[in-house]
């Protein structure tokens, strides 16, 4: 009984084979490629459309502006990447700046440099690490009447045209909220999880943080004292054992207690006048008929 496929000619079949597999597969990326350009090139085609349609709205509204760029983000188009070298007709700028004449692309980059502003002049209060909130309703306090609206998402945004910048300027989250850091510095585990208990909590203390989350004397007051000197923790020293303070917290309890002092003074006003000035219906009822 003869058997097939012994010796060199086995061989050579092998070699054949796999230089028609791998043939194969060439011709299988290279068409795969080139439709993935073709829709590429048709996805950005009516995406150009669309942006140039709404280009008002784009503008104007916070609200459709962000969808449009989690839209852009969809197909993976950075509106506010450099476009140079990826067939732009002028070979340089952003996309939306090719595409809208630059208006929101300066809007995004003039937004970057108030932020920058905003986060140096209160860098010496909370040691580099400030709200996206309180940025926001910063800038927006000194823009003049009639400006376009700012959203958390416009200056997420804005923070990341400062990427180029390198590590000095970047977001992250502690517990439900988010923060611009503008420091060239990281946090660890142990530091975030003292913020996040300091952000519920207003401060935090070092038989605390022994006591919740079961760290020995030495991890904690190190956790602490690296954050006090980088200015993201205050020290009150005048209880009986040490507080770290949040400056971000206090700053929100100024505000609530702000807001809510201005809806008991609206509301002491109002029944102040409508003590001064009493009717008869409101005090005794439908006056009767003699």
């Amino acid at each position: 009984m003869s058997r097939k496929g012994v010796g060199l000619a086995a061989f050579d079949r092998s070699r054949i084979t796999s230089a028609q597999y791998a043939s194969h597969g060439n011709n299988l990326r290279s068409s795969h490629s080139t439709s993935l350009a073709t829709q590429l090139s048709v996805f950005r085609s009516l995406l150009q459309q669309f942006a140039q349609t709404h280009a008002k709205d784009i503008r104007s509204n916070p609200s459709f502006r962000a969808e449009f760029a989690r839209m852009c983000s969809a197909i993976g188009v950075d509106p506010l990447a450099s476009s140079s070298g990826a067939g732009g007709k002028d070979g340089g700028g952003s996309f939306w700046a090719q595409l809208l004449g630059g208006s929101v692309n300066d809007f995004y980059f003039e937004l970057a440099v108030r932020v920058v502003e905003v986060c140096g002049a209160t860098r010496e209060e909370n040691g580099g690490l400030i709200g996206v909130k309180e940025v926001r309703d910063r800038i927006m306090s000194t823009r003049a009447e009639g400006s376009t609206e700012i959203t958390d998402d416009d200056v997420l945004r804005a923070v990341g045209t400062l990427k180029p910048l390198g590590s000095s300027y970047s977001t992250l989250r502690v517990g439900h909220k988010v923060y611009i850091r503008s420091v060239p510095k990281e946090l660890n585990i142990d530091q975030s999880a003292v913020l996040e208990a300091a952000q519920v909590l207003g401060y935090v203390s070092v038989s605390m943080l022994m006591l919740n989350l079961r760290w020995p004397r030495a991890r904690a007051k190190t956790a602490v004292d690296d954050l006090v000197s980088g200015g993201m923790l205050w020290v009150d020293q005048q209880c009986e054992e040490w507080e770290y303070w949040s400056p971000g917290f206090m700053l929100d309890a100024e505000e609530r207690a702000s807001g809510q002092w201005l809806e008991w003074d609206t509301q002491e006003k109002i029944l102040s006048k409508e003590t001064a000035d009493p009717t008869p219906s409101n005090l005794f009822g439908p006056a009767r008929q003699s």
